[in-house]
């Protein structure tokens, strides 16, 4: 082959080395498997609920969702996994409640939320209750209100770990009543509700998927829900906005987010597969029998709530004096 022509094929080559690149960008996504992270443990409500949302969101974009499960040190585990992968739309995470708390109570973070990670969009909402051994002698909240006052710091409600909602929620009681319980931290909440049952705690704002067993056999009792509204799958169960406890109305809840810098497309269409998938009746009946409701936000609207919810709680812990675990 002369000089001429090589130098042809050269130029040739690199000439269609940006058209192979330009082609290869322009692959639709997804085109691999898809890695959901969820930084707590299986069986808690964001890991069911997460477990629920990949298998349907496979079926929608035509490849595999993983559920990885990192838990640990109030979700920033999973999430600083979140926040230093590639920005692909590959690797997405599991925000919840303990997410945007966790800059209050960590001292040295990670990773930034709002600067490190992008807000996809809210998958559903949970709601817990307030439940008590079935031998308790507190058969409403006044009179388990009026135990706790009647012993001050005798009482022990539990959680299913530090800052997370069954904790929040029972500091904001404790608040809002003016009482004095003991709170007692479990590695996630079906142990917490396990320590109902051995009589070693009193009470505890529990998820309703860890509970629910439990009151269904007639060992534990709700008492109450700190729900905005009745739980459709325990419309006799009062809230405390009804019983007059109107500061105490708390939403736990469970969102999709992504690295920093993903594609606003990339983003764009999981919002709309996450979305559809949510509006699926099999989807609002399965999280319906979990005490959970399916929602959705822009992202836009996610990112504006995650901040009005760290700033929200951040109150409650900085007057309860929380620290991680």
């Amino acid at each position: 082959m002369n000089g001429r022509i090589l130098g042809l094929v050269i130029a040739t080559l690199f000439g269609l080395a940006p058209i192979a690149a330009h082609t290869q960008d322009r692959t639709p996504y997804p085109a691999k498997p898809v890695k959901l992270i969820v930084p707590t443990g299986p069986g808690s409500p964001p890991d069911v609920a997460a477990r629920l949302l990949g298998d349907k969101l496979a079926s929608s974009l035509g490849q595999t969702v993983v559920i990885d499960n990192r838990p640990g040190a109030s979700g920033t585990i999973g999430l600083n996994a979140v926040a230093k992968a590639p920005p692909d739309g590959y690797t997405l995470g599991v925000l919840t409640m303990p997410g945007v708390v966790a800059p209050s109570v960590i001292a040295n973070m990670p990773y930034d939320t709002e600067r490190d990670l992008t807000a996809v969009t809210l998958f559903y909402q949970d709601y817990n209750l307030l439940v008590v051994p079935s031998g308790s002698s507190a058969r409403s909240v006044a009179e388990l209100i009026g135990a706790a006052k009647a012993k001050p710091g005798f009482l022990k409600f539990a959680s299913g770990g530090n800052s997370t909602p069954a904790h929040l929620t029972g500091e904001l009681f404790k608040r809002e009543v003016g009482i004095d319980i003991v709170h007692i931290p479990y590695k996630g909440a079906v142990p917490g509700a396990t320590g109902l049952l051995t009589g070693d705690i009193d009470m505890m704002f529990g998820a309703t998927v860890a509970v629910s067993p439990h009151i269904k056999s007639g060992q534990l009792r709700a008492l109450a829900t700190p729900a905005p509204r009745r739980i459709p799958t325990y419309p006799d169960v009062p809230t405390l906005v009804e019983l007059g406890y109107t500061n105490v109305a708390v939403t736990s809840w469970g969102g999709v987010v992504a690295p920093a810098a993903t594609p606003k497309e990339v983003v764009a269409r999981l919002h709309l597969e996450i979305q559809k998938v949510g509006a699926m009746q099999e989807t609002k009946q399965r999280l319906e029998a979990m005490g959970m409701e399916a929602a959705n936000a822009r992202p836009e609207e996610f990112a504006a709530y995650i901040r009005s919810e760290a700033q929200r709680w951040n109150k409650v812990v900085r007057d309860a004096g929380i620290k991680a675990d």
